[in-house]
Parts: C-alpha cells; sequence; structure tokens
C-alpha cells in the first residue's frame, strides 16, 4: 500500500514540474511583399533603388538646385574670406587687395568690437531730422525734429525678435559718419562721402515712410545727435550732467539720388558738390 501511494506522490510532483500544454499556435502568414522603391527599417531601399533628396527631383530641377547650391556656398566663402581679412592684422593680401575688402565690407558688413571695451557706453544718443519743404506758393516752411531713434525703439519694444535694421541701421549709419568725420563735418579720409550719402538716404527713405509727408515736397533735411548721460544709479556716487548736448549736422540738398538705391558715382559726386556750395553759403 505504501508502494502505490509514494507512485502516486512522485506523479503529482512531476505534474506540479510539467507545464500545461495549450492549443498548438496558428501557423503565421507570411508578410505581404513591399512595393519597389520603398525604404525598409535598415535604411536600404527597395528594387527600384529611388531615394529622397535631390535625386527625387527631375534632371533640370536637380541642375537648378546644384547650381543654386553652388552660387551659395561660393558667396559664403568669399564673405568669410573678406570678412577674415577686414579684422585680421595687416598683412600682404591686405596690403595689395584693401581696397577690394573696404568695398566689400562698407558699410553694410562693417564689424564693430565694442561690445567688448572694458568701458560700456554710458549715454543715449538719438538722431533726430527736421525737412525743409516746398509749399504750393512758392515759399518754404521748415519741419518740427523728428526723432528717428525713437521709431526704431518703438518697434523693437515688445517685440521678440527685432530685425538688424531695426537695432543697428542707423545707429552704425551715424557712427560710421563721425568716424570718417572731424568736429567741422568734413571728411577726414577716403570714405567721409560715402558715409554722407548713407545717412542721407536712410533719413530721407524714413521721411517718405511718414504719413504726414507723403504728398510733402522735400528740399533739404538736417540732422542732429542728442546726447542724453544715462543716470547713475541711486547708491552710486558719481556725478553727471542731466541735461543733453546736441551736434547739428548740416543742411543738406535731397535729389532723386537720395531716393534711388541705383544713382552712379558720377552723380553722387555731383550731388555731394552741390551739398557742398550750399554749405558754403
Amino acid at each position: 500500500m505504501d508502494a502505490y501511494v509514494e507512485k502516486d506522490a512522485v506523479e503529482a510532483g512531476d505534474d506540479r514540474r510539467r507545464p500545461l500544454e495549450g492549443p498548438p499556435p496558428a501557423p503565421s502568414e507570411p508578410a505581404p511583399p513591399k512595393p519597389a522603391g520603398t525604404t525598409s527599417t535598415n535604411g536600404t531601399t527597395g528594387a527600384s533603388g529611388t531615394g529622397g533628396g535631390i535625386m527625387a527631383l527631375s534632371l533640370p530641377y536637380q541642375v537648378v538646385v546644384a547650381v543654386a547650391l553652388a552660387v551659395t556656398g561660393v558667396f559664403a566663402c568669399v564673405h568669410l574670406a573678406m570678412v577674415f581679412l577686414h579684422v585680421a592684422p595687416s598683412n600682404t593680401l591686405t596690403k595689395q587687395n584693401g581696397q577690394a575688402v573696404d568695398d566689400w565690407i562698407y558699410p553694410e558688413f562693417e564689424q564693430n568690437w565694442k561690445l567688448f571695451a572694458p568701458n560700456p557706453l554710458q549715454q543715449n544718443v538719438s538722431i533726430e531730422v527736421r525737412a525743409e519743404l516746398a509749399t504750393a506758393d512758392g515759399g518754404r516752411r521748415t519741419t518740427g525734429w523728428i526723432d528717428l531713434t525713437a521709431q526704431d525703439t518703438g518697434a523693437i519694444r515688445h517685440n521678440p525678435m527685432p530685425s538688424h535694421t531695426q537695432q543697428n541701421q542707423l545707429r552704425r549709419a551715424v557712427d560710421f559718419y563721425f568716424n570718417s568725420h572731424n568736429d567741422e563735418h568734413r571728411p577726414n579720409g577716403l570714405r567721409g562721402r560715402l558715409s554722407e550719402q548713407y545717412v542721407r538716404r536712410i533719413a530721407v527713405q524714413r521721411l517718405d515712410a511718414l504719413p504726414s509727408l507723403a504728398d510733402s515736397d522735400v528740399r533739404r533735411i538736417q540732422l542732429r545727435a542728442v546726447t542724453r548721460p544715462v543716470p547713475a544709479p541711486w547708491w552710486g556716487t558719481e556725478k553727471s550732467k542731466s541735461s543733453p548736448s546736441y551736434r547739428d549736422f548740416p543742411w543738406w540738398r535731397i535729389t532723386d539720388a537720395d531716393r534711388s538705391p541705383d544713382a552712379g558715382a558720377d552723380t553722387n559726386r555731383t550731388d555731394t558738390a552741390q551739398n557742398r556750395t550750399e554749405e558754403a553759403r
């Protein structure tokens, strides 16, 4: 009797160790074939071998895209080379090709390192302009001073992505003018006339964009720089004057060349000579 009980216990232990057998799995169906030209999970293409990008375009479009990329790459390389030569110390290349580098850089790509100056600017400089208009009866009238810097400040304030033009165009143009003129507004180098034309055209474009002067006949303009010291903090002991200082520009006569970016060099020289004549008067 003990033998039968022991046999039954062994069979019961084997049943506990043996996994339960379920129904056999259903046979899996073969996956449908992928269409030709599709990309598999490992990154390879199908039978046709057609990928994306430029190769997916037709031949004429491939040529256009390739030429555009080549032109962009050449322009980027030339620009980087010109900027490097402009900021690099004097060397043989800059001595032989200095004029070409300056023609490329000035005035749009001029480099300024004042950001790294140990003494930051402690003044706010505003640029104002007034215009002399021709009236219907043949007379002249002068407008009040228009704050051009305030226009840029209003466009920048509360704007998370202000444009480079709103931030730097007017400020850098006036800085360019001051660096190339003396205190009597006479050019002290070859870039004097260029800076004068650049500032004058910016002012004319700003005036033409004003609704109040849309139909006015602007004959002459005058700019001035208003410098206001930044007040010291309440805990500081530095003393500075609070009254603004003014620096008036000469009166400049306005011609069609100041409204046309494609004006030639001969016209610019003629306009500058006429401006000098009126300044002498």
